[in-house]
């Protein structure tokens, strides 16, 4: 049995597209992977946890799960939005139980300590008599926590770069989209069974697939015009709108002179037409399943424009159902011996030789740690 390094040393990591084949089967379906994307990956990226509107006012949170660590993002009396462990530190129980809501103060439901909006322990019922025990050094943990567009996310990592340094020329470029002016409207979720990066990868073909798996949304691109543009940690697919009628839901939802398909390392889409946009955030479950969540956002949430609403989101579903039965057949593929890794597409899969050296390089500078701390 191969070892991790053995693994990860299979890639060619700088090899020109032209020259490089993706990474390797096991990358996607051997468990010590999985694991090491957890701290290497997960554990030092910006995670998108929520939208901003949700934690507005004083008391607002939400709850996720980042590379297996539960936190919760929550807006203080004074404004500011802090993101902790959702570890309670008497005996590790979740501290908020729902996925979002307000409220007052935090209080564990296992012994009732409880604690500001801050993350400052305030209360441990029954607790007098405990010697040298430092309320102020048993608040919650904290994490990094920022917002930018509409957007909440968390970094685990206590070294990590601003936001808006790790997103880089990704702000420029969808500022002029005005994403800010778009209203939530509904949300989908899809556990797939594949691996996260059988997702991404998916995305990332330069519409190489919508051809032959998306006929209704191929009628509304001019394919010939698909462009493919990558940065430090983004790549952005673009291509013109054509109007047409071969698919009715489609053509009367997805509008615009451009359709504009942003990818966020590793795990963030971000989908534009006029008046539109989805969000699309793929979450390891484990070696062979994630979960992806799609947020839809509209120019008018009106009750007026509700069925149109409806309508767009049943067309993005329909296209996640024609991706879902795709990757599930990849990742089975991935298992057999007849396949180690394939060669890519120079016109169209730039983005993904791009996803595929920004996760290398990750995991090649993790994998050291990471087999120290198993030590």
């Amino acid at each position: 049995m191969r070892s991790v390094q053995q693994i990860l040393s299979s890639y060619d990591d700088t090899a020109p597209i032209a020259e490089a084949s993706t990474i390797p089967a096991p990358w996607y379906v051997d468990p010590r992977i999985a694991n090491l994307e957890a701290g290497a990956v997960f554990g030092k990226t910006w995670q998108m946890v929520g939208r901003v509107e949700q934690v507005e006012k004083p008391g607002q949170f939400v709850t996720a799960s980042i590379a297996g660590e539960p936190i919760v993002a929550v807006r203080g009396s004074d404004g500011l939005l802090r993101a902790f462990y959702n570890v309670c530190r008497h005996h590790a129980a979740a501290v908020v139980t729902e996925p979002c809501g307000q409220a007052s103060i935090l209080r564990c439901p296992y012994h009732g300590w409880n604690y500001g909006l801050d993350g400052s322990l305030k209360g441990m019922p029954e607790f007098d008599g405990v010697k040298d025990f430092e309320r102020q050094q048993n608040g919650l943990v904290p994490v990094k926590a920022e917002t930018w567009e509409k957007f909440v996310f968390v970094n685990l990592d206590p070294q990590a770069v601003p936001l808006r340094d790790f997103l880089g020329g990704l702000v420029k470029r969808v500022a002029p989209l005005g994403v800010s002016r778009l209203h939530y409207f509904d949300s989908r979720t899809y556990d797939i069974a594949c691996n996260w990066k059988v997702f991404v990868d998916n995305y990332l073909d330069g519409g190489y697939h919508v051809p032959h798996l998306h006929k209704g949304l191929n009628s509304v691109l001019d394919y010939k015009e698909y462009t493919i543009e990558n940065e430090e940690r983004y790549c952005l697919q673009s291509s013109p709108m054509v109007s047409s009628s071969e698919d009715a839901a489609t053509g009367a939802t997805r509008k615009g002179d451009r359709a504009w398909y942003f990818w966020q390392y590793p795990n963030l889409m971000i989908n534009c037409y006029e008046g539109y946009m989805d969000t699309n955030l793929v979450l390891p479950i484990d070696v062979d399943h994630c979960r992806v969540i799609f947020d839809f956002y509209f120019a008018d949430v009106s009750e007026a424009h509700l069925e149109y609403n409806q309508q767009s989101v049943a067309v993005g579903a329909r296209v996640q159902d024609e991706d879902l039965g795709i990757c599930e057949a990849v990742q089975r593929g991935l298992k057999s011996r007849a396949y180690g890794a394939g060669r890519l597409s120079v016109r169209r899969e730039a983005g993904e030789h791009l996803f595929h050296r920004l996760l290398a390089a990750d995991l090649k500078a993790g994998v050291g740690p990471a087999i120290a701390a198993a030590d």
